[in-house]
């Protein structure tokens, strides 16, 4: 899984390289320029050929030093480079100043304010006068609150007089005016609307969590690593702090293919009960389409059987419907205690169809008092709206609760005012840590779903799965897909995953499958897709 760090971790990582003698910063930044100029010629192989325009946008701090390096790499390569100043050269940290007076003996150096007042055209650039590539080496991940209303004004007005799609638009590990820690444009004003779009993003040694959360990847366009030599066991080994420093650290969701492959051939003389057994609990008739859904991709993910429980008057819409899922009545809470009695049934699905009511909420408590692991969706969680702590004094580690927006907010109503809000010094809290505050109180593990989908164990480890850039699937927003993924999840714990390791992989999967079936996805083709996919994991 590939790590995303924080801004506070990725300086910790760099000073720990300069304590440790494994680089300069001046080195640092030499790896970092060149490692954009590398993207944007990767990205577009035809500029590496030519004799092309580039506008440079520099910054008060570090990030401004890369830029100056990038504008001297692309003036050695017979590049026109004009080059922009926001702030005092004279103020400039160390290494960024040696790189801007490296420029400054090739080019000149424009102060922003002389650009902001001498260089503003009055409508669309003329052809010739045009930037093949603009980079924004301005603030990097160090920003924390909004930008100054000049330099905001400024940008906007060379948005427009250079329109999406007449220069490529690259940014320096991160975009001006989003937060770096939590993907969300750090201004409340303006819509949330950051001055421009990027085409690509390069970030240094690891991607930052604002590439893959909130807005981020609206912004960052297309995301690429740069490697500037950081080797991690060395930087760990030379500051026993830095761990701990570290400890925080997100990673990226991923399948874990060695489970999944649980059962193949070497296990050739397995038993449908060696691979779990699912219940699913469904409401009354008319609304048992969301169950069957996530019966049915409880057994597609691998499964032995998989048990529908509905009411007495549902079961005969459920039986027109089912033909590999078992079928079995259950009335109520007492019903669901007597099922309960068999062992073999190892993992619970609660919520989808299956209405907001006491009666719902004896269901939850009677699967929780079981121990049994379970999965509590859509409306079990929505059940405990009004009562919250109700459903977490019976919570427990085997238990993955899979949130969308509006149910996080009824369950951690204070948690979400502080993750919606967007305060004068920027966003109070990321998904993130919304997501670790919220498992810990429930002392179980928190899916807070979405296209940035957070997954957090009460000890506070962290799996990101950002269905976006390559791994994009906006189809997937269509009814029934989270019914199909809590079923995914109830069947993966059934056959074995730990309760985590089951949130992972069904996320992960679940956009797969999207992916593979692409525009014109509703939620049935989920399932039935999922075979495709196992096999191309070697499954």
């Amino acid at each position: 899984m590939d790590e995303l760090l924080t801004s506070a971790q990725m300086r910790a990582i760099e000073q720990a390289a300069f304590d440790s003698g494994q680089a300069t910063g001046l080195e640092l930044m030499e790896r970092a320029g060149q490692g954009v100029v590398d993207a944007v010629f990767q990205a577009l192989p035809d500029l590496a050929q030519a004799e092309g325009k580039a506008l440079i946008l520099c910054g008060p701090g570090n990030n401004g030093g890369d830029g100056f390096v990038i504008a001297r790499l692309l003036h050695e390569l017979g590049w026109k480079v004009s080059c922009f100043l926001y702030g005092d050269p004279a103020r400039l940290p160390p290494d960024a100043r040696a790189n801007h007076d490296r420029w400054a003996e090739i080019g000149a150096v424009v102060p922003f304010a002389d650009w902001h007042v001498r260089e503003r055209w009055g409508g669309a650039v003329p052809v010739e006068k045009r930037p093949g590539v603009i980079v924004d080496a301005l603030f990097g991940t160090g920003l924390t609150r909004p930008l100054v209303r000049d330099l905001d004004e400024a940008l906007r007005n060379l948005a427009s007089c250079l329109p999406e799609g007449m220069s490529w638009r690259v940014a320096v590990d991160a975009p001006s005016g989003l937060c770096m820690d939590s993907g969300r444009p750090l201004d409340p004003e303006n819509d949330g609307e950051l001055p421009s779009r990027q085409d690509l993003t390069v970030s240094f040694h690891r991607l930052k969590r604002g590439h893959m959360l909130g807005e981020g990847p609206e912004w960052c366009g297309k995301v690429v690593v740069a490697d500037i030599g950081l080797n991690q066991s060395a930087l760990r080994a030379a500051r026993p702090d830095l761990r701990e420093q570290l400890s925080d650290m997100a990673q990226l969701a991923g399948p874990d293919n060695r489970q999944l492959r649980k059962g193949g051939e070497d296990s050739q003389g397995a038993h449908k009960y060696d691979y779990g057994h699912a219940v699913v609990l469904s409401g009354g008739p008319g609304r048992t389409g969301a169950a069957r859904l996530a019966a049915r991709a409880a057994l597609r993910v691998g499964a032995g059987l998989v048990t529908l429980a509905a009411p007495a008057p549902a079961m005969g819409e459920c039986a027109a419907q089912l033909t590999a899922v078992m079928l079995t009545r259950c009335n109520g809470a007492p019903d669901l205690g007597t099922l309960l009695g068999d062992e073999r049934l190892n993992a619970l699905c609660l919520g989808p169809g299956l209405g907001v009511s006491a009666a719902t909420r004896d269901l939850v408590l009677t699967a929780l008092g079981s121990r049994r692991r379970c999965v509590l969706d859509a409306d079990a969680l929505t059940a405990f709206a009004e009562r919250p702590q109700a459903l977490f004094a019976h919570l427990h580690s085997g238990v993955v609760l899979t949130p969308h927006a509006g149910e996080f907010a009824r369950l951690f109503p204070d948690i979400w005012e502080r993750f919606i809000a967007c305060p004068e010094h920027g966003p109070a809290i990321s998904k993130i840590e919304a997501s670790q505050e919220a498992a810990a109180r429930a002392g179980c593990i928190l899916l807070f779903k979405g296209q940035d989908t957070v997954i957090v164990e009460p000890g506070g480890r962290v799996v990101v799965h950002a269905a976006c850039y390559e791994r994009s699937a906006p189809w997937l927003a269509t009814a029934g897909a989270g019914d199909v993924l809590a079923g995914m999840i109830a069947g993966l714990m059934a056959r074995g995953f730990w309760p985590v390791g089951a949130a992972e992989t069904a996320v992960w999967l679940h956009a797969e499958a999207a992916r593979s079936f692409g525009p014109g996805l509703i939620a049935e083709d989920l399932t039935e897709e999922l075979p495709s996919v196992l096999s191309a994991l070697g499954v």
